[in-house]
């Protein structure tokens, strides 16, 4: 690594540029995994290669978010020894649940029904924060750089259009924009070739796709949220390792959705609700779902008596392989969620970020060992097309498809598909629409009228953003920007009732009246939890997240 000055205009201040071999965005699954690989294969081969890792949160882990139920194929790939070095999958599932809801009732699936996606024997429930977190531990000790609390802000490109590497953000600008006491000019990372790692709808890769042209001739990407409570329990009703997942109420049957609910270490589980933004109705409340889903009878019977320990939200890609763009482009490549991998039928992306993020870094480590940069990395996406990883996904293609035409014809085809003839099926289902497409006019639907919150077992947004430790700095620009101020009110308020106001988990957008009683949107970013919801589902795509301040957001102990 060295470093350098660069001037950004004749009239500008000096911004410093630090090179490297290698720059990963996003210190998650996948950016972790890809410079543990690129330092393994340094190592191996008795060289020297320079890898720096950019994170967004304030420190490795704080922005995790995940169900999880770990899958370590790819680990053991990754770190053999694994559990010598004392990575946190300490939770082997022990059974598995699948019940269908009705109001007041639970049919459970006969474990003889259940297609292998949904059977999870040799996996672990874990908190993905703490795995990261060990991660980041394995990264560091290899030689990795790490800087957490600075969020890739631009992509810097050569004279011949190939990504250079990106800037971070400026410190210190207060909310008009201008420069405070504290300003601190952001710094340029070089590299040869930069890993985009950012997570589901990285605000980096949502640029690339549109300059690349990266999502020409594929399926639009769609997405769910999941919100997710991490609880301590009864220690009599405690089961580790029991492994519970439903569908069915409280969404009607043609909105796509389900919960989880797992059973860790320590007289905890976690409960979460993912409804996919493919949804209709504006008057739909994701969050208030998710509280309503808590008082089912079989549901209530395992959290009440215990305790909320912490709550946070996050999209999460569901489109699958046909929705994956082209992986690659001049000086870099999209890894992970920043692509689309996760496999939505089986409802797990982290072996698919640490198997991707080795496959980028061999990409990578070679290129730069033959003396190339800034060039396409096709090893990348070839070896994709020849991995365990492309076959599983290729298996499950349908399901999302499958399961958006409605509860019941789903599961009919999905148990077709999956159980009786194995994955092996000569038709594929294409998406058709993007998510923000898919939002009625509100004239359509009766407004939806959720319970209020017992403050014991369900919670309003506002107490639950508490608990998510999310803080930003007070006096800096929102981050959630508008193209147009006046179409929320025009079109959203008009059109769709406000939708931002319900399908934002964390109270971040509401409608009130100015001093001459008329309708405006308030944005309190302070409350977002990153979750980039209100990107994907604006039904006028009119709100465009981007990178706060660096360390700004929720800091998740152990979610």
């Amino acid at each position: 690594m060295c470093i350098s000055t660069v001037l950004e205009d004749d009239f500008a201040p000096v911004r410093e540029a630090m090179k490297y071999d290698v720059v990963i965005v996003g210190g998650g699954p996948a950016g972790l995994s890809a410079a543990i690989r690129l330092k393994q294969r340094a190592g191996k081969e008795g060289i020297e290669i320079s890898v720096c890792v950019l994170e967004k949160g304030s420190e490795i882990g704080a922005h995790i978010l995940s169900g999880a139920v770990m899958d370590p194929r790819a680990l053991y790939e990754l770190i053999p020894d694994w559990e010598d070095k004392g990575a946190p999958l300490n939770v082997a599932v022990t059974e598995d649940r699948f019940l269908f809801l009705s109001k007041t009732g639970a049919r459970a699936a006969p474990s003889w029904a259940l297609p292998d996606n949904f059977k999870n024997h040799g996996n672990y429930v874990i908190s993905l924060a703490n795995v990261t977190r060990w991660l980041g531990q394995q990264a560091e000790a290899l030689g990795v750089e790490i800087f957490p609390g600075f969020p890739a802000a631009e992509v810097l490109y050569n004279d011949d259009g190939s990504v250079k590497g990106v800037a971070t953000g400026n410190l210190g600008v207060g909310k008009d924009g201008e420069p405070t006491e504290n300003f601190q000019l952001g710094m340029e990372l070089h590299s040869k070739y930069t890993l985009f790692c950012e997570g589901a709808r990285g605000h980096l890769g949502r640029q690339l796709n549109e300059r690349f042209k990266l999502r020409d001739g594929v399926d639009p990407q769609v997405y769910g949220i999941g919100i997710k409570e991490l609880w301590e329990i009864d220690p009599a009703k405690h089961k580790p390792g029991l492994v519970t997942h439903t569908a069915g109420w409280p969404l009607e049957n043609d909105t796509y959705g389900g919960s989880f609910l797992y059973h860790m270490d320590n007289n905890q589980v976690v409960v979460g609700f993912v409804v996919g933004l493919g949804y209709s109705n504006p008057y739909l409340s994701p969050f208030d779902e998710f509280q309503r889903y808590k008082t089912h009878p079989a549901i209530r019977a395992i959290l009440e008596g215990g305790k909320r320990v912490s709550y946070g939200a996050r999209a999460i890609t569901a489109g699958g392989l046909l929705s994956l763009p082209k992986l690659v482009f001049p000086g870099g490549a999209l890894v992970g969620d920043d692509a689309g991998f996760l496999n939505v039928s089986r409802i797990k992306g982290s072996h698919a970020a640490i198997k991707t993020g080795m496959l980028a870094a061999d990409a990578a480590f070679d290129a730069v060992q033959a003396g190339r940069q800034a060039d396409e990395l096709t090893a990348y996406p070839e070896a994709f097309k020849t991995s365990w990883l492309y076959t599983e996904l290729y298996r499950a293609r349908n399901f999302k498809q499958w399961m958006s035409k409605g509860l019941y014809l789903g599961t009919l085809m999905v148990g077709l598909e999956q159980k009786v003839l194995r994955g092996n099926v000569p038709w594929t289902l294409r998406h058709k629409h993007w998510d923000h497409e898919m939002l009625k006019p509100a004239s359509q639907f009766t407004p939806i009228t959720y319970p209020k919150p017992d403050g014991k077992l369900t919670f309003d947004r506002l107490s639950s953003v508490f608990i998510s430790n999310t803080n930003h700095e007070e006096n800096q620009p929102a981050h959630l920007t508008l193209k147009d101020g006046s179409v929320p009110i025009t079109i959203n308020l008009r059109t769709y009732a406000g939708p931002e106001a319900r399908f934002c988990p964390a109270g971040v957008y509401e409608f009130v009246k100015n001093d001459a009683n008329e309708d405006r949107l308030q944005i309190n970013a302070q409350n977002c939890v990153h979750c980039k919801t209100c990107d994907i589902k604006d039904p006028t795509q009119n709100i465009v997240w981007v990178t706060p301040e660096g360390g700004g957001g929720p800091n998740y102990p152990g979610m």
